[in-house]
């Protein structure tokens, strides 16, 4: 439930959303130009406020106002843009991209305070060249030194804008404290903390270095400043070097910074101070306080999401975790963490409604928002829940028609099923989908309720939930894999699938005259559904398109370009390399801890674990993104082999002719074909006029187009298949 600090701070929220709309608006020319001083288009304003770029383009004309309660959210991002570009400022050379600030080739400059009072003496910064302090300077400076970018402007810079007006935030949303005191920022700006132990970094950082981060939804909260320590400013602050308790990760209680936290009347939260730890106080009014701490000597930055970062010079280091929070979301955690709070932090479960009897604030539920913890229907639990372990004595292997088993492709195909045109080609080709996962969650309609048992209901493909439904009936050619199995198997009899699965089982029968009826014996449905992940995708798609954009590959290449582009695209720049790694990496880990399991040696089975008690432990949703994912990926595979063979498949059965182009192996989203070719060009069919033949896999860099994952000989090939290895795993040939 939420606190009374969240129902005041959004009872103030409303207050002031209830003033901002009778106040007067900046006459429409002025609006535009503020928007176009900025940089910004319409599409942008728009996907901020969540309106149709035609709504801000009648606010700028005139022919339109803005209502409630978007009518406040304009009045902000205006009085914002107003405090940085005044109109006396606007002339050639201030919309110029050089303006003071920044730097020529698109770099994040460093943000200064729109408004309110000048920073104190340890907070003013100073241009010079070097990215770091001089020996004995006591003031603050600011790197001149630019990492390199692809565009003029980056969409780090435009997602700044907003935070730049906020001079709350005007030092950005994280610092890296390195040994001698300096606090290292995205842009180059470089602070002066003074401070010799933990207590005093939180209390500077609260006081004086305006860190922190406007929130991504007007219902919920700022992000709380980052501090992220190196190995010199954490054996300056008392911290080891090493944690001795590698299960709990976590300092004992008996440390000297644990016991002076303490005794300074700061709290840590239950896990601790480990790796990732918040110091906070009770909220003062209405001021939060909270200071979350990164230790890279402590592993906090894991090398499978962020490669090397960690041993990253500290200016470096801020400007790659300064763009990922940017773009995404101020670190709070793993990568997996930050998944999670992302879609939280963008939606939140609730806001503060007025209550007509009483006249006070009370929480009401934010529409389309995951509100309260569920249980989730058996099929959908996994093994350790309290749920199944009532149905089921201790160790049962439950079996499909028992539980869901909704999981991304893992198939090779039989040798011995190879065609003698297969077998005469020379390559093996891999291709990878663009952020699969992240694709299948564009416009997906998930649950937002707990589910509702129902028996033999009609499928109906606009209600999520799973199905009990027998499948097995749909035959395809055996060189496919099986759409509704993992491991590409036909199902043997009745199993649990989400409503994806079955939808596209229904689209097969309908489309190909398949004489199988979608029958279910019963169901777990969610009749209060949405699309939850709508604003998720559409951050983190942004955010890998504008990384990609920075590692000089675009949207528009044309082929030729992208494949050339891609190539060399991960040495282009190493920090704007793993900034692409980690939002990768978020993706993955924030659909997993949809489903996240019990964790420590203390755990029983059967008992419930704190996970459960979150909004959004949903494995059902989980469930349906890889569900689509998988679907997804065989209706491509589908349409691929269909479109190369000459002839058409006859109705009534999916049989395919020996020239159809059918992989020879998946894994998740990567799919293997044998090529005349070394390039995805040469196995990849095209229309007479050169264009990507329809509903086929597509070269580029969008979510849900492919790239070329990698290439070996036929016969390399051959021997992984007969040795029962899966080829699409080690396609890359970086592996032993």
């Amino acid at each position: 439930m939420p606190s009374d600090e969240d129902v005041l701070f959004g009872a103030v929220d409303a207050l002031l959303e209830e003033v901002a709309s009778r106040e007067p608006l900046p006459a429409p020319p002025e609006r535009k130009r503020l928007r176009e001083a900025a940089g910004l288009s319409q599409e942008q304003v728009a996907g901020v406020l969540q309106v149709r770029r035609e709504a801000v383009s009648g606010w700028e004309a005139g022919r339109t106002e803005p209502r409630a309660p978007k009518r406040a959210a304009y009045a902000r991002l205006l009085e914002g843009l107003a405090a940085r570009y005044p109109a006396e400022e606007m002339g050639p050379a201030a919309a110029a991209p050089d303006r003071a600030g920044s730097v020529p080739d698109g770099t994040q400059p460093a943000r200064q305070p729109a408004a309110g009072p000048p920073p104190p003496d340890s907070a003013r910064a100073a241009a010079v060249p070097p990215p770091a302090r001089p020996a004995g300077s006591a003031a603050p400076v600011r790197s001149a030194a630019p990492r390199r970018t692809a565009e003029p402007e980056t969409s780090a810079r435009r997602a700044s804008t907003a935070e730049a007006a906020d001079s709350r935030f005007a030092h950005g949303p994280l610092g890296v404290l390195d040994g001698d005191g300096s606090v290292y920022c995205l842009g180059g700006l470089v602070l002066d903390c003074p401070a010799r132990t933990l207590v005093e970094v939180v209390e500077w950082v609260l006081n004086e270095s305006r860190f922190g981060a406007a929130r991504l939804h007007r219902a919920g909260r700022d992000a709380d400043p980052l501090i992220v320590l190196t190995a010199a400013a954490a054996e300056r602050l008392g911290l080891p070097p090493a944690l001795e308790d590698r299960r709990g990760l976590r300092l004992p209680q008996g440390h000297t910074v644990v016991k002076h936290i303490a005794k300074a009347g700061w709290k840590l939260t239950r896990r601790g101070f480990g790796p990732w730890a918040r110091v906070y106080r009770p909220a003062d009014g209405d001021r939060r306080q909270c200071v979350q701490f990164a230790v890279l000597p402590w592993d906090a930055l894991d090398t499978r999401s962020w490669g090397d970062t960690a041993r990253l010079p500290a200016p470096d280091l801020a400007a790659v975790l300064g763009t990922y929070a940017a773009r995404v979301i101020t670190p709070r955690g793993s990568t997996a963490v930050c998944g999670l709070e992302l879609m939280t932090a963008l939606r939140p479960p609730t806001r503060a409604v007025r209550d007509e009897t009483s006249g006070t604030w009370v929480p009401g539920p934010v529409p389309g928002s995951l509100c309260d913890a569920v249980d989730p229907a058996p099929p959908e639990a996994p093994a350790e829940h309290p749920v199944v372990a009532g149905l089921y004595p201790r160790h049962h292997q439950r079996t499909p028609d028992q539980v869901i088993d909704e999981e991304a492709f893992d198939w090779i195909r039989a040798p011995e099923l190879l065609t003698g045109a297969e077998c005469a080609r020379r390559f093996a080709v891999g291709i990878d989908v663009n952020t699969a996962f992240l694709a299948a969650a564009n416009r997906l309609v998930v649950g937002l309720s707990a589910p509702v048992h129902v028996k033999k209901p009609a499928f109906d493909k606009k209600i999520p939930g799973a199905w009990l439904v027998d499948l097995s009936g749909i035959e395809l050619d055996p060189r496919l894999p099986n759409p509704f199995t993992p491991h590409g198997e036909r199902p043997p009899g009745p199993a649990w699938y989400a409503t994806p699965t079955v939808a596209y089982a229904a689209e097969l029968v309908a489309t190909y005259g398949l004489p199988v009826s979608i029958e279910p014996a019963e169901a777990w449905l969610r009749p209060e559904a949405g699309p939850y992940l709508d604003p998720w995708y559409k951050r983190l798609s942004e955010a890998y398109r504008a990384t990609m954009a920075d590692l000089g590959v675009v949207a528009g290449m044309d082929e030729a370009e992208f494949l050339t582009a891609m190539a060399t695209h991960r040495q282009a720049d190493p920090g704007t390399a793993a900034v692409l790694s980690a939002i990768k990496a978020t993706v993955k880990g924030g659909i997993g801890k949809l489903r996240e399991r019990p964790q420590g040696a203390g755990y029983r089975a059967g008992e419930r674990w704190p996970a459960l008690e979150r909004p959004t432990w949903r494995p059902d949703i989980r469930a349906a993104v890889i569900s689509t994912a998988r679907v997804n990926m065989h209706r491509k595979i589908l349409k691929t082999a269909l479109a190369a063979q000459r002839a058409a498949a006859p109705a009534g059965h999916l049989a395919l002719g020996d020239d159809a182009l059918v992989p020879v192996a998946l894994l998740s989203d990567c799919a293997v074909y044998l090529s005349d070719g070394p390039s995805p060009r040469d196995v990849l069919p095209y229309t007479p006029d050169g264009s990507p033949a329809p509903g086929t896999f597509r070269l580029g860099v969008s979510p849900g187009m492919v790239k070329h994952e990698g290439t070996q000989d036929l016969l390399w090939a051959v021997r992984m298949l007969e040795e029962g290895h899966n080829p699409a795993q080690h396609i890359k040939g970086t592996d032993v």
